[in-house]
């Protein structure tokens, strides 16, 4: 009987030198190899484009702004936001009023840094932003309107 120790290098050496042998077979004649072709099948498959939005400051609405950076919190009630809606919880704030409450927010609460963390945030953007929160809990304040 033969030894099985014996036999696995054998059976590793076939593979090896058929994985060799193919490899070997594409080397050769460079006069068949497209440039072009060879360029298409090495780009990756995806492609990322980062482009800048330049928003002019005092264009956005209130709920755009409260969109893009109130709902973070607000939503969830993370840290101790109030949560959107949520008369019971809104109640207290505004007791404070619109002015006091867009006071409140441009200079921060609690948790949440001043402006509500949008440092480009004009004061007539947050007054937007807060009649928009804060109308969605029953409050009935005017929005600023947008400049033209």
């Amino acid at each position: 009987m033969s030894n099985p120790r014996t036999l696995r290098p054998a059976r590793l050496a076939m593979p090896v030198a058929l994985v060799a042998a193919a490899l070997l077979a594409g080397c050769g004649d460079q006069s068949k190899i497209d440039p072009e072709t060879t360029a298409t099948l090495i780009q990756p498959v995806a492609r990322v484009e980062i482009q800048a939005v330049t928003i002019t400051p005092g264009t956005r609405t209130g709920e755009q702004i409260y969109k893009s950076i109130c709902a973070a919190c607000h939503d969830s009630g993370a840290v101790g936001a109030p949560k959107t809606g949520d008369a019971a919880a809104w109640g207290p704030r505004l007791a404070l009023g619109h002015d006091g409450l867009t006071a409140s927010a441009i200079a921060g609460k609690g948790a949440m840094p001043p402006r509500g963390g949008g440092s480009d945030l004009t004061d007539t953007e947050v007054s937007r932003a807060v009649a928009y929160l804060a109308n969605l809990a029953g409050a009935g304040y005017t929005e600023p309107p947008v400049e033209q």
